[in-house]
Parts: structure tokens; sequence; C-alpha cells
């Protein structure tokens, strides 16, 4: 990661750790209905998901989104701002996975607005209301902050495939070695995402994890049910 200020990185580790009230051990993005499905059944299993995530699916498209949203909040340009969070809902596949990422991106707005205050998160409100998305809140908040995109990049993937992998240490269920194995295997991607992210125009954001999508939707209906999405 890009060397930072104390500071910075102080805000980065406490927005981004699973103490600060968004409610993200919650949610799975459909891993629950794969888990179900037998599409995850295994380390190896998991490991091709996160993978595939991070090329094509839902990490991907979150990634170019929070680029772009941290351009628009460096830049505290207001349409820019409304166009990013506008797209970022219209994007979600799911039902359950917009809920997720308005609900989080309102408690993270609330959260760090009262304790880390800024322009660029007060610019973010008055164009987007409340339904602002979770990697829109966090980018705006960094930008705000003066943290660089890479950087903040980094730590919001990271987060991200850890929270995916506390899920599925519960639900298929791994061990705390096999998932720390999973966030190793992944160090490498990570990276990889980050760099075409930064580079991604939001107008030619693309997926392909279509089966993803479709455990996203199928989670609504099961009828055992650990997780929000």
């Amino acid at each position: 990661m890009t060397s930072l200020p104390d500071a910075a990185l102080y805000r980065l580790l406490t927005w981004l750790s699973p103490s600060f009230p968004v409610g993200a051990f919650s949610y799975s993005q459909g891993i629950e209905a794969a888990v179900e499905a037998r599409l995850i059944s295994s380390e190896r299993s998991m490991a091709g998901w996160l993978q595939d995530s991070l090329a094509g699916g839902p990490l991907w498209s979150d990634a170019v989104i929070f680029a772009r949203a941290h351009d628009a909040g460096t830049a505290n340009r207001h349409m820019s701002l409304l166009e990013v969070a506008s797209f970022a809902t219209a994007f979600q596949p799911a039902a359950e996975l917009r809920m997720e990422t308005l609900a989080q991106g309102e408690a993270f707005m609330t959260a760090t607005s009262q304790a880390w205050p800024c322009q660029a998160l007060e610019t973010l409100r008055q164009v987007a209301g409340m339904r602002v998305p979770y990697p829109v809140a966090v980018a705006v908040a960094a930008a705000g902050h003066g943290i660089n995109n890479r950087a903040a990049l980094h730590a919001w993937l990271h987060a991200a495939v850890s929270n995916l992998v506390s899920a599925a240490i519960r639900l298929v269920p791994l061990g705390q070695n096999q998932g720390q194995r999973l966030l190793a295997g992944v160090e490498a991607a990570i990276d990889d995402t980050r760099d075409a992210a930064i580079r991604q125009p939001l107008s030619r954001l693309t997926t392909n994890c279509l089966m993803a999508d479709i455990c996203s939707m199928k989670h609504e209906t099961q009828h055992t049910r650990l997780f929000r999405s």
C-alpha cells in the first residue's frame, strides 16, 4: 500500500474495521445461496469464487465505482458525484444487493459524518440524499480527508474480501487457517483489481459473474437464512 500519513492510515483502518457500525457481518453477497446449492463447498471453490468476483464480479464493479467516486469527491464535482451514486445504485443486479449497499452506505455516512466530518461528505449528502451506495460513501470520505485513491481502494478491497471470507468460514464451514490461506491467495488479485479499476472508465464497466448474480437473487427465497444477502 502507498505510504500514508499516520492520521490517514488510522482513519482507513477504523472505517474498514469489522467493528465500524455498518453491519457488514450480516451480508454474504449471495455466498449463502451458493453454499446451499453446493457451488461453494470447500476452500478451493471459495478461492475460485473470490478470484472470479475480483476479476469480473461484484468486487470488480464496486472497485471501479469506488475509484470513480474518489475522483469526483477529490474534485468536489456535484454532478459527477450524483452520476456515480446513481449509477452504483442502478447497477445492482438484485434487490438484496441494492439494499445491502444502500444500508451500509447510509450507516457509514452517519457514523463518519459525526466523527470525521468533511466538505466532500456534505456535498455527497446534498446531491444524493439518503441513497448513497457503500463504495461511493467510503471513497468520498477518503477523498475528503486527502487519502489517495490507490491506498483507499486497496484497503477497501481487502476489507470486502475479508468480509466474504468471514461469511464462508461460517457457512461452508471453513477453519480459521483456511480463511487465512484464502486471504493470502488473493493478495496478487487484489493488487491487479485495484490497478485495473483505477484505469477503468465508468462508461465501460461490465461484469461477467452471472452465477453470483443469480445466487444473490435466489437468496431472497431461501428456506433458512443466516445473512441478509
